[in-house]
């Protein structure tokens, strides 16, 4: 009864956690959708801006001059806005990872860095940046980097594993190929000494009668 007990409890877990995986992905992956429309809308606002720069350049001197400022601030400020919220959205799909964007070079690394492992810049917020002296930043530095070490440990340790086992699976095969084949060659030998045995049986048996035959064919002469 335990026994089923630990299953079932673990069945749940299971089942939380796939849950937990599903939900993430699936609103992540309405996230991107809708970041994906509003950079489509950017780049409308960016073709209107270049064809009404275009169609004021073209004009010709005796046409009346198009103020058109005033129509770029507008369309510029919606990109503000849309560019804004796709940045939110970013975030959020980034949080849903437990990821963040380097504030330097804006590679995604882990939220809980501090230094940004493709650019080394640090990542703290500005108002913390005065209260750690030096000894305290090189700290820091360090345990970051012997997290990223500790995994690439890691995925190397993984990769030997999985190459041992290919080794190992691949020695246990021709070990089965090597036994098949033996088998294969003391059947085929059995048959063969049968054989042989048939054939010697049959072999004494004409001689003996040969043997007879010459012995009467003697006493006929005498």
């Amino acid at each position: 009864m335990e026994f089923f007990d630990k299953l079932g409890k673990k069945a749940t877990e299971a089942y939380k956690i796939t849950a937990d995986k599903t939900g993430k992905i699936a609103k992540e992956t309405k996230l991107k959708l809708k970041m994906s429309s509003l950079r489509t809308q950017v780049n409308d606002l960016y073709e209107e801006i270049g064809k009404k720069v275009y169609e004021e350049h073209i004009r010709e001197d005796g046409e009346a001059k198009e103020d058109i400022k005033e129509s770029l601030e507008e369309l510029c400020t919606k990109i503000d806005v849309i560019s804004d919220e796709i940045e939110d959205l970013l975030e959020q799909c980034l949080e849903l990872r437990d990821k963040r964007q380097c504030k330097n070079c804006y590679v995604e690394i882990d939220k809980e860095y501090k230094y940004c492992p493709n650019c080394g810049a640090r990542q703290d917020d500005e108002s913390n940046e005065g209260k750690n002296n030096q000894n305290t930043d090189i700290q820091e530095k360090n345990e970051d980097d012997e997290k990223e070490n500790s995994k690439e440990e890691e995925n190397k340790e993984e990769i030997k594993t999985e190459n041992q086992e290919e080794n190992d699976n691949l020695e246990n095969l021709q070990k089965t190929v090597e036994v098949e084949s033996n088998v294969e060659k003391n059947q085929e030998d059995e048959e063969q000494n049968e054989n042989d045995n048939h054939n010697n049986y049959y072999n004494y048996d004409d001689s003996d009668n040969n043997d007879n035959n010459d012995d009467d064919n003697n006493i006929g002469i005498y």
